[in-house]
């Protein structure tokens, strides 16, 4: 299979030489349609010859419109069989579907990633996200209360004090 580049030159000549055969067919099929359109035309839409007086105007419109109706529910009929066997087609596909049998499932791979690519295929390349979580977090200080004793105060009275139906009933007060 030995095949020789072809010169660039000559490749050039012979992609003109298609260019202009191209245009030449173009040319000639425009030409066609056209005297295909009006021989369609002369065959199908007799000249129009238009009534002098207003009553024969008034029948050749009657049969104009009659004609127009006609056409009307030809293309309207047309259109309902057209739908009907697309839908027939669709059915049949699917019937050759279910026929050919059942579809596997590809079995899906592991695909590591880290949570920063994870958020860069999700977003977009456009938005950089910062996993540094610990940074977005408030610095809390911690103050340790020392408390005096006198503040406290001493544990004996406390419980001397809700000893007894007054002492209970200061208890529940305080509660609610």
């Amino acid at each position: 299979m030995s095949e020789k580049k072809m010169t660039s030159s000559r490749r050039y000549n012979l992609k003109s030489l298609l260019l202009s055969i191209a245009a030449n067919l173009l040319e000639a099929e425009s030409k066609q349609l056209v005297v295909d359109k009006e021989n369609y035309m002369a065959e199908h839409c007799p000249p129009l010859d238009l009534p002098s007086s207003t009553q024969e105007l008034q029948e050749f419109l009657k049969k104009l419109n009659q004609n127009i109706e006609k056409i009307d529910e030809d293309r309207y009929d047309l259109e309902a069989k057209v739908i009907k066997t697309d839908k027939e087609i669709d059915d049949l596909k699917i019937k050759v579907q279910d026929l050919k049998g059942k579809f596997k499932k590809p079995v899906l791979r592991k695909v590591r990633m880290s949570a920063d690519q994870m958020l860069q295929a999700l977003l977009g390349s456009k938005h950089k996200v910062d996993l540094d979580l610990r940074a977005n977090l408030k610095q809390v200080k911690k103050e340790v209360k020392e408390e005096t004793a006198e503040q406290v105060g001493d544990w004996r009275k406390n419980i001397e004090d809700k000893a007894g139906m007054d002492g209970r009933k200061k208890m529940f007060e305080s509660e609610a």
